[in-house]
């Protein structure tokens, strides 16, 4: 697929990476008609992190994949999915909504390491578990350059974390970090889940 270098551009206090799920509410008038030329020309836009008055320099474009609600006065809930990690160039405010001239960025070789994916997988399963009270499954599983980015839109990461996820270029280091957060959630985790059930025990059954 060929992507166009000059897309429009939604600026949000989110990061989404290639492969997650994101549902938006639209209703501010620009963006009406922004997600109304992608829906009718079935472009895909860029979703990029704004945050305390700066805009990134990397981010995800977005493909509307469902129109899950449209409102009577225009509002629509849309359901996106991550695409590709593009670096903004330039920022432009020419229409009602901004749009960017983007460069498209690729990740450098990978090569699975089975030991590593191994404990990653072992240590998000665990965390998966704690935070959803069911087993992982997942969506992809033959997709192993994202494998990071998916375990990652699953975890409560914070977006600073998740925006530098986003700027690397190398699966492998990704892997590492999304496991090293991991290992460091893990004991905080359960020890919230702990302190749930002692705190769920103290009380006393209505009779």
């Amino acid at each position: 697929m060929t992507r166009p270098n000059r897309i429009p551009l939604f600026p949000l206090d989110v990061v989404l990476l290639p492969g997650a799920q994101l549902p938006l509410h639209i209703f501010e008038p620009r963006y009406k008609i922004m997600i109304a030329k992608c829906l009718d020309e079935r472009l895909e836009f860029g979703m990029i992190l704004a945050s305390n008055g700066a805009v990134a320099t990397v981010g995800c474009t977005a493909e509307v994949t469902q129109k899950m609600k449209e409102y009577a006065d225009g509002r629509t809930d849309i359901l996106t999915e991550g695409r590709a990690v593009f670096q903004l160039k330039e920022l432009l405010d020419e229409k009602e909504y901004y749009e960017g001239n983007v460069e498209y960025v690729a990740d450098g070789p990978f090569r699975t390491d089975a030991e590593k994916e191994s404990l990653l997988v072992e240590s998000f399963d665990k965390c998966h578990g704690l935070l959803f009270g069911r087993p992982w499954s997942d969506a992809a599983p033959n997709d192993a350059a994202i494998l990071s980015y998916r375990m990652a839109a699953l975890l409560p990461m914070e977006l600073e974390k998740r925006q530098s996820l986003l700027e690397m270029r190398s699966e492998g280091d990704r892997r590492e970090t999304v496991f090293r957060w991991i290992e460091s959630f893990l004991p905080k985790l359960a020890e919230r889940q702990r302190a749930r059930k002692r705190a769920g025990g103290n009380g006393h059954a209505l009779n």
